[in-house]
């Protein structure tokens, strides 16, 4: 009863939080709506990590991500953005609405005590064969991508040379290299002594991690390999010392720099395409600015111009991709995209599933996930297979950037899950157990 009191009070307070925001932005009072809700966001944050003890826990950073990220949007800093339309405003309520009704449903169960990780060699070494096949196929490849595209990002002049880096089924291969960092996590934790050859296999394997999405000049692949690798390390570890995130991140910063400058991405050209409303903003605002921003100005687009909902055919894209079922119906993926403008292409988590079936939509689809959030929460207690972990880390990041893309429809996103899913069971499966159950099955 009273965590039931303490979720009416929480989702009370966000009420009256968003309520305050639209009508302070329907005034033009952009500052101050934006102010609102990015307090409210940390505030939940701190409020939701604090009670589970888990800096990663899955509703503190969907709060933070998309209740924050859309005060960080009706700041109204650039000249590309314009007052949402009053169903944009519903569907922003209702998902993080929908999110937090399926995330209690989700965790219903109760779980006393938690799981921890123990010391196993047996899946220790298979951790470590899974690194090691990862990394293989991940090089080979880029090596067969690099060959058959003619060029490598980092070292070509086009400024969307990443774009091109694709040869269909065997990109998603290339790029799963950024799995390995966590796999390292979890283990170090899991063998109870590494040698020299461990440890060569380990350096070469995160290496290899780091300098793929250097090489194809993709930040963001690069960025999800550090912070995947950072969550599981937290979730394993329970705590990490802010000094040391803060240096990590430190560090990520001039990669990130040099990487933009290697896309051929000026200051020129970034100001000119952001279209900021003050001209002398710093790039080091302006770009992370609009790339959260833009976002919910891409969704208030489509739903200003939408003439007619796709009714699925949006959200199942990973299914014609995977399938190669694009190639044959081509028509099934030809949708128009609503941009703001052509070169801001990334969309928030839920452009397609309004697309696909406009608001009702967007709140089932956000009640879905914020069930499968909160059942993640349970299995991570319960499961003593560390590769578990593996799934929560890659929940948290999408749902910590759930501003930035639809991860869902992402052909990708299923890929790694479904790799996942391959090494859950591979990690964990007991031989010994099975001999066990076929003889007591059969009496002997």
């Amino acid at each position: 009863m009273k965590r039931q009191c303490d979720v009416m009070k929480e989702y009370g307070t966000y009420t009256a939080a968003f309520l305050i925001s639209y009508l302070a932005s329907c005034a033009g009072f952009y500052y101050a709506a934006g102010s609102i809700l990015m307090a409210e966001a940390v505030w939940l944050y701190v409020h939701w990590s604090r009670q589970a003890e888990n800096l990663t826990e899955l509703r503190a950073l969907f709060t933070l991500a998309w209740v924050g990220g859309q005060g960080v949007a009706c700041l109204k800093l650039s000249r590309l953005q314009s007052d949402w339309l009053p169903v944009t405003w519903l569907c922003f309520f209702l998902i993080y609405i929908g999110f937090c009704l399926g995330y209690e449903w989700g965790r219903k169960k109760q779980v006393s005590c938690r799981k921890e990780i123990v010391k196993d060699d047996v899946q220790a070494g298979r951790l470590l064969f899974c690194i090691l096949c990862l990394s293989l196929a991940s090089l080979v490849c880029f090596i067969f991508e690099a060959v058959r595209v003619g060029f490598i990002p980092l070292f070509s002049e086009e400024p969307h040379a990443y774009s091109y880096f694709h040869v269909s089924g065997v990109h998603y291969f290339t790029i799963s290299c950024i799995l390995v960092p966590a796999i390292t996590v979890l283990y170090l934790k899991t063998v109870q002594a590494a040698g020299t050859k461990e440890k060569l296999i380990l350096l070469l394997a995160n290496a290899e991690a780091a300098a793929i999405p250097i090489l194809c000049v993709s930040r963001f692949q690069l960025l999800f390999a550090v912070g995947f690798a950072v969550v599981t390390y937290i979730m394993v570890h329970r705590t990490i010392r802010l000094r040391t995130l803060g240096l990590i991140f430190a560090a990520l910063i001039p990669v990130y720099v040099i990487l933009t400058v290697f896309r051929h991405h000026d200051v020129a050209y970034l100001n000119g395409i952001f279209e900021m409303k003050y001209e002398k903003m710093p790039i080091f605002i302006t770009q992370p600015y609009m790339y959260v921003a833009n976002n919910y100005e891409n969704f208030n687009c489509m739903a200003e111009q939408l003439t007619q909902h796709s009714f699925g055919i949006r959200m199942l894209f990973p299914v014609f991709a995977l399938t190669g079922l694009k190639f044959v119906f081509p028509q099934l993926t030809s949708s128009v995209v609503y941009l703001t403008k052509p070169e801001l292409t990334t969309l928030t988590m839920f452009y397609d599933a309004y697309y696909d079936f406009g608001v009702p939509g967007v709140f089932l689809f956000a009640v879905l996930v914020g069930g499968a959030a909160g059942r993640m929460m349970i299995v991570i207690k319960e499961s003593t297979n560390p590769a578990a972990y593996l799934f929560y880390g890659q929940m948290a990041i999408y749902l910590g950037l759930a501003f930035f893309t639809t991860w869902f429809s992402n052909p990708t996103t299923w890929f790694w899950l479904v790799l996942t899913g391959m090494m859950y069971w591979y990690v964990g499966y007991d031989k010994d157990k099975g001999h066990r159950e076929k003889e007591e099955g059969s009496g002997i």
